[in-house]
């Protein structure tokens, strides 16, 4: 049974290694280290008998959460563990008092872009070229809970 936690030390080699995998541009096992662990900020994985199958990071900045590195493993996509993930994380910003938030996500990925409106995100704007390898616009995402305003 696959688990929901916040990401520890002993997470940072599986972490970089599935970054590798899937980002054309992937951050550093060094940039998690340097991340993870900020009190602003909450990373979350997703375990199941020691493997990480998927993570998330969410930077916080005045009392906005800025969604970064949605990631799961390849073969196990399209079983709900990214929307359980993105849950959990949506609550546990809340708890630390961000009640609003944003990612980017590339135009063309239509999975990712489905989920995150099953979430409750609304598009607000393109960053064109913001990706690179291939170059692809951004959908700039947002969403505010009901105690944003």
């Amino acid at each position: 049974m696959a688990k929901i936690r916040r990401m520890q030390e002993c997470d940072l080699d599986q972490v970089a290694a599935l970054e590798q995998l899937i980002f054309s541009e992937p951050w550093s096992r060094r940039s998690f280290e340097e991340t993870y662990l900020k009190k602003e900020n909450c990373y979350l994985v997703v375990v199941e008998e020691g493997q990480v199958l998927a993570y998330c990071g969410l930077w916080g900045i005045l009392g906005e959460g800025d969604i970064c590195n949605v990631a799961v493993r390849e073969d196990i996509r399209r079983h709900g563990l990214a929307e359980a993930m993105l849950n959990e994380l949506l609550k546990e910003a809340g708890a630390m008092g961000i009640h609003a938030f944003t990612l980017e996500v590339r135009v063309g990925n239509a999975p990712a872009i489905a989920l995150y409106h099953k979430l409750g995100f609304e598009d607000a704007g393109v960053r064109p070229g913001f990706y690179e390898k291939p170059r692809e616009d951004a959908l700039i995402m947002w969403k505010f809970s009901s105690n944003s305003h």
